[in-house]
């Protein structure tokens, strides 16, 4: 069996993660947006939020759950982009940032958490 690369083992997480969310009612706007080589996975509405969302896979949790390695430099980049998002679509809507963590283990189904309001911009 052809061992995947990191690029398409995330792609099926995302490709989970909007099936997920889509499953929650929500309206898929675009994924894997950039801005400046940096990224957001899924940008979705939900209501009258848009929702900035970040997804994090691993095989096993053994060193952590997935949404621990969404640290402080990785969400000012998250930030940074969903604020280009917002003026570039002139979005006026309130803004929420969830983390998406699957664990995926081939002897059973994927396990999927959602964190809502995983984290909030800071006030500079």
């Amino acid at each position: 069996m052809e061992k995947q690369s990191t690029y398409q083992i995330g792609r099926k997480g995302e490709d989970l993660a909007a099936e997920f969310l889509e499953n929650l009612g929500y309206h898929i706007l675009t994924r894997n947006y950039i801005h400046n080589k940096k990224e957001i996975d899924i940008i979705a509405r939900d209501y009258n939020e848009v929702v900035f969302v970040e997804v994090k896979e691993r095989a096993t949790e053994q060193f952590g759950m997935p949404y621990e390695a969404v640290n402080k430099k990785k969400q000012q980049r998250i930030i940074s982009v969903a604020d280009n998002y917002i003026r570039r679509y002139n979005i006026d809507l309130e803004a929420r940032f969830d983390i998406i963590s699957i664990t995926v283990n081939p002897t059973s189904p994927p396990k999927i958490v959602h964190i809502k309001n995983a984290f909030t911009p800071s006030v500079w």
